[in-house]
């Protein structure tokens, strides 16, 4: 019973103290996510000018006669 009762306190102060250690954590990441905050907005920036690149590609009339020659090409029967 006593060996119970000690198992239970231990795992209970080992919960207590990650609980604390967890918090100790956020307050010392905060300037971390702050520029990790910063990296993923630039990130995000350079995303969307490729995809904006990409978008004035795919929708270009020369873009989409040359898929229709290409398709028209690969449906030939030799």
């Amino acid at each position: 019973m006593n060996l119970t009762a000690i198992a239970i306190v231990a795992i209970v102060s080992g919960v207590i103290y990650k609980i604390i250690e967890a918090g100790c954590q956020v307050s010392k990441n905060k300037s971390a996510s702050q520029s990790t905050l910063k990296e993923y907005q630039s990130e995000i920036a350079e995303l969307r000018e490729r995809i904006e690149v990409l978008e004035k590609i795919v929708t270009d009339e020369s873009y989409e006669l040359k898929k229709k020659f290409k398709d028209l090409d690969n449906d030939k029967v030799a």
